[in-house]
């Protein structure tokens, strides 16, 4: 049972009740309707991006699927919340991807984007045996792995939103799926 398939989305969703919360979050996302099971971060070779529309047109609801979620909550009126995941992909297409996870509070959606790419992009460096510093900063080790030649392709995804002004419980998330 390997993917072949993935597609990312992200959502916010507002409510008085943390569940209903995350369940708007899902709705925006465009994936309620699943059976979400968190998976790690590994893209396996291969694994061909989709557009959400083609993703969500391949499934059916009720349909057990597989993610790299990230999500974070609050109920604190205006504080700052992000969700992202970040992608690395190998050049070549002979070795697997990583994906990450990150949330945070009180980060910008390109910060907590930045981040999520970052961590990414390290776990495939580590992998492919690509020498860096890890105190580097991010933009200068991105222009390292590029120019090693062994790393394709460096993205994320990002949702962030401030707290509900009147303490409603507020969710962000982002997500990759995975398609079998």
């Amino acid at each position: 049972m390997i993917p072949t398939k993935v597609f990312f989305t992200k959502g916010i969703g507002v409510h008085k009740d943390k569940l209903a919360s995350f369940e708007a979050s899902l709705r925006m996302a465009g994936i309620e309707k699943y059976n979400i099971v968190s998976v790690s971060s590994i893209l396996p070779t291969g694994c061909k991006t989709l557009s959400r529309d083609e993703g969500l047109n391949l499934l059916k609801p009720g349909q057990i699927v597989y993610s790299i979620l990230a999500k974070n909550q609050t109920d604190e009126p205006n504080r700052l919340i992000s969700a992202a995941i970040g992608l690395a992909i190998p050049k070549g297409g002979e070795s697997y991807g990583y994906l990450s996870e990150h949330s945070a509070f009180g980060e910008t959606a390109k910060r907590s984007g930045d981040y999520a790419e970052d961590l990414a992009a390290t776990m495939l460096a580590t992998t492919l045996g690509i020498v860096f510093d890890p105190e580097t900063a991010w933009d200068e080790r991105r222009q390292i792995y590029r120019a090693s030649g062994r790393i394709f392709k460096t993205t994320h995804m990002c949702q962030s939103a401030k707290g509900n002004k009147d303490g409603l419980w507020t969710t962000v998330i982002a997500a990759a799926i995975l398609i079998i």
